[in-house]
């Protein structure tokens, strides 16, 4: 009989097990995905100083103004991409393309966080 018993438990173990990984997997992606709209907040409002930095009505100076501070606004995401990337490993490209800011020309990067972001702000956000 005791053998019969410790046969019995031993399924239960195993789904208490699965169970607690699959419940602490969903907690990762939900900060991930937490970190990433986070993230994509500062994104959005780098993007939109980016265009205003984009009038030909604007002056020159207040031009470059903008567009300094949309990438040091930009950069301000990164701590939260990081933090999505490490929860969950499909939001790097969200980070990379963060971090390009530095080397590349804003301009080159536009599509790229429109579109990281739409999918982190989507219903089903999951790269």
């Amino acid at each position: 009989m005791a053998g019969l018993t410790r046969l019995a438990t031993r399924p239960l173990l195993l789904v208490a097990i699965l169970g607690s990984g699959l419940g602490l997997s969903a907690c990762g992606t939900t900060s991930a995905v937490s970190q990433a709209r986070t993230a994509c907040g500062y994104v959005g409002h780098a993007l939109r100083e980016y265009r205003q930095s984009q009038q030909v009505s604007t002056p020159s100076a207040v031009r470059a103004a903008l567009a300094s501070r949309a990438v040091a606004t930009l950069l301000e995401a990164t701590p939260y991409a990081a933090a999505a990337t490490s929860a969950d490993g499909g939001w790097n490209p969200l980070m990379t393309t963060i971090n390009e800011a530095e080397r590349v020309p804003l301009r080159y990067l536009v599509a790229s966080l429109t579109s990281l972001c739409a999918i982190a702000n989507s219903p089903n956000p999951y790269l």
